[in-house]
């Protein structure tokens, strides 16, 4: 390969490593030191920019193991431009389209129908994607009350006929007629009947309760039995302030949600849950493994606690959470480990985010250690001193370890809008991207490509194994969703 067939292989692979990095961890919410706005701007421009120049590469990410907000950006802009594709990749992106919104959160895949509307998105692929999808629900009639103005706009929109009394019920009004489907027409009586509104879900009961004038704290009680796991972490708050408690299986929260149920405990209520909550944090890192288990041997985490960890108003104590997790997770994954905190605590259970960001000294005191691995957990703001974490890296790269016996990787949870990746720390340090420490041991086998060492074919046939991994090999590529020739306007 000559000089310029390996720049621009060098080129696209930065690119493409670029880019997965910003699906880990940006969510297009407001971080500590960014704006929500910023945050938007960056990551469509990724989108559009690898659309327009990697677009097999592009459809192949939603296989990465990317979040949620991505994996929807990813099949809204391949819906949108399915006229571009290839002839000999039709049948692979319409398959992942069609697998990567299955597998979303409900309430995300009918946002991406309800966006489909918004943008004008109507061709053929598009409603044969949005059919697929609803034809593969396993009860519409709940989706049609839980999700009803997203369902109500993707009916609409793709000119489609649902079974039974669903299309008089979205279009029609609950006031037209006496429904025989019994969840649609509790949903009618619950208008005047207040019993009939604790048959409901929790989002759709809610604002009954306000019509009726339940107090909340009655409302949150008999509402208990119906609420999902997700609604339970959620509503905590809200049950103490109005003196109820709702009870939370612990031991099937996952992993980061339940490190962030701990931490929005007050402190006393954490010391006199303490082996509880610490038995509960350790099975789930149990669980997280039995889904995707990357042995480790000797393994140091350097884990930033520093106020910047306490995240923001929509993201609030995200990075310290998943911090958290990250130390249960790693210390399962470990055949021996240590964890060093920027700002040491008791114990991690009664972790607070405080003070500077110096990642140098816990980095120096795990180095000293001597581990085959360290994982720096961090927003990458070293300030105290500034940059003192790049100069140890590449002190310790170029005259303590050459030969590279330690590894060193960087897991960022935050976004930096204004470098369109996770902040690094150092040149001599691989940075990659994480939502959730669930995503560690896929961006652990992903970091061999943030270092810069494994050329492009690598990461080429890496995502297409992830494509492999995650469509069904027992099902043909032409039963799933295929991209016609020729798009309709």
């Amino acid at each position: 390969m000559d000089a310029a067939g390996a720049r621009a292989e060098q080129v696209a692979r930065e690119d493409l490593v670029m880019f997965v990095n910003a699906c880990f961890s940006c969510t297009g919410q407001r971080e500590f030191y960014n704006d929500g706005r910023g945050q938007a701007v960056s990551i469509d421009f990724l989108h559009a920019y690898i659309l327009g120049n990697y677009r097999r590469l592009y459809s192949r990410t939603l296989a990465a193991g990317i979040n949620h907000f991505n994996q929807a950006q990813i099949i809204l802009n391949l819906l949108a431009t399915g006229n571009q594709t290839r002839p000999e990749d039709r049948k692979e992106e319409g398959a992942l389209i069609a697998m990567a919104l299955r597998v979303l959160p409900p309430q995300r895949a009918y946002r991406v129908l309800e966006v489909m509307r918004e943008r004008r998105i109507n061709n053929r692929r598009a409603r044969a994607i949005t059919r697929q999808y609803l034809s593969g629900r396993q009860d519409l009639n709940f989706d049609a009350l839980k999700y009803r103005p997203k369902l109500r706009a993707a009916v609409a929109h793709g000119h489609l006929k649902l079974p039974g009394e669903l299309n008089p019920f979205l279009f029609q009004g609950w006031r037209k007629r006496v429904y025989t489907t019994p969840l649609l027409e509790k949903f009618r009586r619950a208008h005047y009947e207040q019993a009939a509104l604790f048959e409901l879900p929790y989002t759709i009961a809610e604002g009954f309760a306000r019509k009726h004038n339940i107090p909340r704290d009655v409302f949150l009680t008999r509402i208990g039995p119906r609420l999902t796991a997700a609604e339970r972490l959620r509503l905590q708050g809200s049950a103490a302030r109005a003196d109820t408690t709702l009870s939370i299986d612990l031991g099937r929260t996952p992993l980061t949600k339940l490190a962030l149920y701990v931490l929005s405990l007050k402190m006393y209520i954490r010391r006199e849950r303490r082996a509880e909550l610490h038995a509960a944090l350790e099975q789930a890192a149990t669980r997280t493994l039995r889904q995707a288990s990357v042995p480790l041997g000797r393994v140091a985490a350097v884990l930033d606690n520093s106020y910047s960890a306490s995240g923001s108003t929509e993201k609030r104590r995200r990075p310290l959470g998943v911090a958290l997790a990250a130390h249960y997770l790693l210390s399962a994954l470990a055949r021996e480990y240590r964890a060093f905190w920027t700002c040491p605590a008791e114990e991690p259970l009664f972790l607070e985010a405080r003070g500077q960001t110096d990642l140098s000294t816990p980095l120096l005191q795990a180095l000293e250690w001597r581990p085959d691995v360290v994982v720096v957990v961090s927003d990458g703001y070293d300030n105290d001193p500034p940059n003192a974490v790049a100069e140890v890296t590449r002190i310790f790269r170029t005259k303590l370890d050459p030969l590279r016996r330690t590894s060193i990787i960087h897991a960022n949870p935050v976004f930096a809008s204004e470098l369109f990746a996770p902040r690094g720390i150092g040149d001599r340090v691989p940075t990659v991207g994480v939502r959730d420490a669930e995503d560690l041991p896929t961006v652990l086998g992903f970091a061999r490509f943030a270092e810069g060492a494994a050329p492009l074919s690598e990461l080429e046939n890496y995502l297409a194994a992830r494509v492999r991994r995650m469509l069904d090999p027992g099902q043909r590529l032409e039963q799933l969703v295929e991209l016609p020739s020729e798009e309709e306007a």
